[in-house]
This record gives C-alpha cells, sequence and structure tokens, in this order.
C-alpha cells in the first residue's frame, strides 16, 4: 500500500498531460496560427525562466559542467535524441495505421520529445520524485500535475497529438524516478539533489531557447548527465 502511494503522483501527473494534451488538441482548430505562434514563444520564454531558476540551486559549478560534458558525450553516441524521435515517429504510424485522422507529421516528433523533457526535467519532477520514493510525500507531483496539464493544452494547440503521446515518457521516466528513490534515495545528499536539480535546469533552459527557435540543441542527448551528478558529488 505504500508503495502505491509513492507512485500516486506519477499516475495523476500521466492523466493530467493526457487532459491538458486533449484540450489543447480540441481548441487547437479554433485558434488563428499567429496567436498560436505567440503562445510558443510564451511558452519558451516561460521555460527559460524556469531553467534559470533552477540553475541557482546549484552549489558546483564544477559537477554542473562535468556531468553535462560527460553526459552529452554519452547520449551523443547512443544517440538518445534520435531514438525519442523514432519513438514518436512508431506512435505516429500507430495512429495512422489505426485509421484515425493523422497528426500533422511536421511537428509530432517535435512535440512528442519536447514535451517530453519539459515534463521530465524540472526541480519539481526531481526533488518531487525523491519525496515521493523517500517518504511517500507526492505535494509537490500533484502540485506539477496541475502546471503540466496546463502546459500540455498550450503546447498541443502548437505541438498537435505527439505532447500527448509524451504522457508515456512522462509515466516512464518519473516512474523510474520514484523507484531509485525507494531504493537509493536516502543515501543522496542534499548537495547531489541540488545539483541534480541544477543540471537539470541547464536543460530546462536549452527546450526554451528551442522552443523559441533560437537554437536546435537535441536536449534529450544530454540526459545521461543525470547519471554522472551523484558520483561527481561525492567527489567533491
Amino acid at each position: 500500500m505504500e508503495i502505491l502511494q509513492s507512485f500516486s503522483g506519477v499516475f495523476v501527473n500521466t492523466l493530467t498531460v493526457i487532459i491538458g494534451s486533449a484540450v489543447g488538441l480540441i481548441f487547437k482548430k479554433a485558434i488563428p496560427e499567429k496567436i498560436t505562434g505567440q503562445i510558443m514563444s510564451v511558452i519558451g520564454l516561460c521555460t527559460i525562466a524556469i531553467g534559470i531558476s533552477g540553475l541557482l540551486k546549484g552549489q558546483n559549478q564544477l559537477v554542473m559542467v562535468i556531468s553535462l560534458v560527460l553526459g552529452t558525450i554519452i547520449g551523443t553516441l547512443i544517440d538518445i535524441d534520435g531514438k525519442l524521435v523514432k519513438l514518436g515517429n512508431r506512435f505516429q504510424k500507430n495512429r495512422e495505421k489505426s485509421g484515425k485522422e493523422q497528426p500533422d507529421t511536421s511537428t509530432f516528433s517535435e512535440g512528442f520529445v519536447t514535451a517530453s523533457l519539459l515534463f521530465c526535467m524540472g526541480a519539481m519532477t526531481i526533488v518531487g520524485s525523491l519525496n515521493a520514493g523517500i517518504s511517500g510525500d507526492n505535494e509537490m507531483i500533484y502540485t506539477k500535475a496541475l502546471l503540466d496539464m496546463i502546459s500540455s493544452a498550450m503546447l498541443a494547440t502548437t505541438l498537435g497529438f505527439g505532447v500527448m503521446c509524451s504522457a508515456g515518457f512522462v509515466l516512464v521516466f518519473q516512474g523510474s524516478l520514484v523507484t531509485l528513490a525507494i531504493i537509493l534515495g536516502s543515501f543522496l545528499s542534499d548537495f547531489a539533489v541540488a545539483e541534480l536539480v541544477c543540471a537539470g535546469s541547464v536543460m530546462i533552459v536549452a527546450i526554451g531557447l528551442n522552443l523559441i527557435g533560437v537554437t536546435k540543441i537535441k536536449v534529450a542527448n544530454m540526459l545521461p548527465a543525470l547519471v554522472f551528478v551523484p558520483f561527481l558529488c561525492m567527489v567533491f
């Protein structure tokens, strides 16, 4: 029963992404293209602001830099971004085969990858998942779920059905964090948690820059950095 309590926030968060995306898709055609473009810019700027606030939680810049460099090297070699895009394309093909309305082929994978990373890289995801796994406290995850419902609705109006499919990534990724927190959470120091938030926030800033069209950074290839952070914290 306690284990189910630890994962309840993950299930709720997954559901809110689906609900928010559905609302966005329903109203997508009713919103003029020039407005959706402005919405995307606003979401991108807000994402950058959220990322910057998380960066300030870091306590050692060397941990951030080294973990991101090593993580990006590993992520690029195994091409995590490419694999996520292929996964998104697979969702797309399955939807086409089912005879449902075909999603926008130009934005489906972008929506899936962008939303997946945006919903999973923030401070609330990392700290909230640790709280849920260690103590069964889902309050932060529930708050995040509400914010993700709003964000998914806005993203879906511009990036389409791929945003809804990101709910599956949220379930797997966030569920994995909670599982790791149950097993290893008591061994993570406040220093390690702060640096995990900092590294994740760098990725959020990169996502925001992508959303406003300034860069085309393959943020998913930076994900292995989160694995290096706890070990580097022990070194420093």
